[in-house]
């Protein structure tokens, strides 16, 4: 994957949290589109090894008060495409504003307006518009804020305890996923989705639909224009499609619970779906490009 060196980032899209801490308050909402590409398959997985407790007292611990935002580094740091090829930072930054360029665009051909969504980059713990949640719960999109929130230390994650290829492609997913959530927050598909779990349920559809979302801006991630009018992302090989896939597969709820928690496959308790599901609607949306062609809510076959 890489970026246009020439193009120019937009950092007002990203707030920078890591310079203290993130805040008190309740805790933040599981399940749902409240979460985001792994949540709630790791708040399960932790409350079976005894990282949390599965009541929810004490699953989230408070955090201490006066984080500072710390965007002026980001600025400084992250002008260029050719930043982004060269700093992790401002890579990710590149990805949020590909990513928010194609919604909008999307949005507009639609006729609606996209209103933009914060990324939060934060460590070990942060306040949200949902409550205040530590680094376990993963990266997840906030409905109530319409924010993104993650510690970017979830990626280096993803390779050593998921096992995951990893990549700046692989992580682009990620946050394709959790922008899928602020889609249908946009659109009113995450308002009608409950907090039911089972291998056909809401929150099983509505996190199989933010893989297609995914999927579809993969699709479009080099042709997409940015302000400049030029694509901010120039080339994405198979081998990038390829990590993504691979991270698609690990955080199935089939592979969490099989490898990370305890062995055994609990079908009741799926919010995510298979890794096979997940592989499978990202590659719809990847191969389409088609934000119609994600409608999970209007099949019985999942895959």
């Amino acid at each position: 994957m890489r970026f246009d060196e020439g193009a120019g980032l937009d950092t007002s899209e990203v707030d920078d949290l890591r310079g203290g801490g993130g805040g008190i308050g309740g805790r933040v909402a599981l399940g749902g589109g409240g979460l985001g590409i792994v949540g709630v398959i790791i708040y399960l997985v932790l409350s079976q090894i005894g990282g949390v407790s599965p009541s929810g007292a004490g699953s989230l611990r408070e955090l201490g008060s006066g984080g500072q935002v710390t965007n002026g580094t980001l600025a400084q740091d992250c002008r260029t495409g050719a930043d982004a090829n060269a700093n992790h930072d401002c890579a990710i930054v590149a990805i949020v504003n590909s990513i928010q360029d194609y919604w909008s665009d999307q949005f507009a051909r639609s006729g609606r307006t996209y209103r933009g969504a914060q990324t939060n980059f934060f460590s070990g713990g942060v306040r949200t518009g949902c409550g205040s949640a530590t680094s376990d719960v993963g990266p997840f999109y906030c409905p109530a804020d319409s924010e993104v929130y993650i510690d970017l230390s979830f990626y280096d994650e993803l390779r050593t305890r998921f096992g995951a290829e990893g990549g700046t492609f692989a992580e682009a997913y990620v946050l394709a996923h959790e922008y899928g959530h602020h889609v249908q927050n946009l659109l009113g598909t995450s308002r009608r989705v409950g907090n039911d779990r089972g291998p056909t349920s809401g929150s099983v559809r509505l996190e199989l639909q933010a893989d297609c979302y995914a999927g579809v801006w993969a699709n479009h991630a080099t042709t997409t224009p940015s302000s400049s009018g030029r694509p901010l992302i120039t080339q994405v090989t198979q081998d990038d499609v390829d990590r993504a896939l691979d991270t698609a597969s690990r955080i199935g709820d089939d592979y969490i619970q099989s490898n990370l928690g305890g062995g055994r496959v609990d079908q009741s308790q799926f919010t995510h779906g298979t890794s096979a599901q997940r592989e499978r609607w990202f590659t719809t949306g990847f191969q389409t490009g088609d934000p119609a062609r994600c409608d999970t809510f209007g099949t019985n076959n999942l895959g």
